[in-house]
């Protein structure tokens, strides 16, 4: 078990940004407070719409570092994950209407950003990420991402403007056992450190994670350096960059000496998950036609079972009577009986056409 953690992050202005005289759009905050040490990190959008980008990564990393910190128990006990999801872009929404408001904006969109974040109390750590950008953990056995960039062939990503934002915000809880400590970068890291074609983090992130043993004020002072001295300054187009670490004392570093630097490309299919997805309409439809039908087949068997029992048990003196009344139960009672099959019937398409809009779109 750790004896203490520390937190840190660094943003630096990418030379792209520089030339072209434009503000760094990254953005990063790392607090401890209420027993709960949290780092976020943000990319503003690039491109003439997201005007105000940088406002909204600012807003976003200080609004979520604010939820954690509050409400971590909370969030980490409760089960319904899309509700979790949907209250962390529901208060950033709220936040971002005050900027609306203060700098007269038109549009959400203005205020686009990607989001990473990690919290840990205890020994529980919650982490949750939204667009591109990488999470790394980095234990005594070596270094696997955590969740990885979020981008689509075309290598545009998501941002938490989006009206779908909520479904495409990963929300991880686990525990720290095993970790040394969590690495958490914007793509102008990521690009440099992280091979996607072979799911490889290179050994620097460890040593970078490393410069935090002594504490975070040395640790995002050399941080900054090797940001502005191999990332940002290793190119006349670098974008901005954040990174982020969250590091547990007097836990075991791997040795980075024997570490992979390099490794093979994954061998990639051109089969994607929306024809996957499209191949099991027709069996999803099968699939509902026989559930209804179950359930109605089981309605007419009770319905016969209770008709039976009515027959039984009206007396031998008036069994004439008795069959023209039992003979008119079943006409009386169809709608009722009924019903319930009907219900799940209904029910089962909505599930269906759910599924099915879930799968392909």
């Amino acid at each position: 078990m750790y004896s203490g953690i520390t937190v840190g992050c660094v943003t630096t202005i990418g030379k792209k940004h520089i030339s072209r005289e434009v503000p760094c759009e990254d953005a990063s905050f790392a607090v401890q407070k209420n027993g709960v040490s949290v780092v976020c990190i943000a990319d503003g959008a690039g491109g003439k719409k997201y005007t105000h980008a940088r406002f909204g990564s600012a807003c976003a990393v200080q609004t979520i570092a604010d939820i954690l910190t509050e409400h971590f128990d909370a969030l980490y006990n409760e089960n319904r994950e899309a509700a979790v999801r949907s209250y962390f872009m529901a208060k950033i929404r709220i936040a971002f209407a005050d900027i609306i408001a203060e700098k007269e904006l038109d549009t959400l969109d203005q205020l686009s950003c990607t989001l990473l974040f990690v919290a840990v109390k205890d020994r529980r750590m919650i982490i949750g990420h939204l667009g591109d950008g990488l999470v790394v953990r980095i234990s005594p056995s070596g270094l696997s991402p955590f969740s990885m960039p979020q981008n689509e062939k075309d290598g545009t990503t998501f941002f938490i403007t989006a009206g779908h934002a909520a479904d495409y915000l990963r929300f991880i809880k686990t525990t720290v056992d095993d970790c040394h400590a969590v690495a958490l970068m914007t793509d102008g890291v990521q690009d440099n450190v992280y091979d996607d074609e072979a799911g490889l983090v290179k050994p620097v992130v460890a040593k970078m994670a490393e410069t935090f043993k002594e504490g975070r004020e040395k640790g995002e002072e050399a941080i900054k350096g090797i940001l502005e001295k191999y990332i940002v300054g290793a190119s006349n187009v670098s974008d901005d960059s954040s990174f982020g670490v969250l590091y547990f004392e007097g836990t075991q570093a791997p040795d980075v000496t024997s570490l992979e630097s390099s490794a093979e490309k994954f061998g990639f299919s051109d089969e994607n998950f929306m024809t996957v997805a499209k191949a099991i309409k027709d069996d999803l439809m099968k699939a509902s036609d026989i559930i209804a039908g179950a359930a109605a087949k089981s309605e007419e068997n009770k319905e016969t079972e209770a008709s039976a029992e009515k027959v039984e048990e009206k007396p031998e003196t008036d069994k004439a009577g008795s069959e023209e009344e039992t003979a008119s139960v079943p006409s009386a009672d169809t709608g009722k009986k009924n019903t319930p099959a009907i219900l799940l019937g209904i029910a089962c398409a909505i599930e269906l056409i759910v599924i099915i809009l879930l799968l392909i779109f």
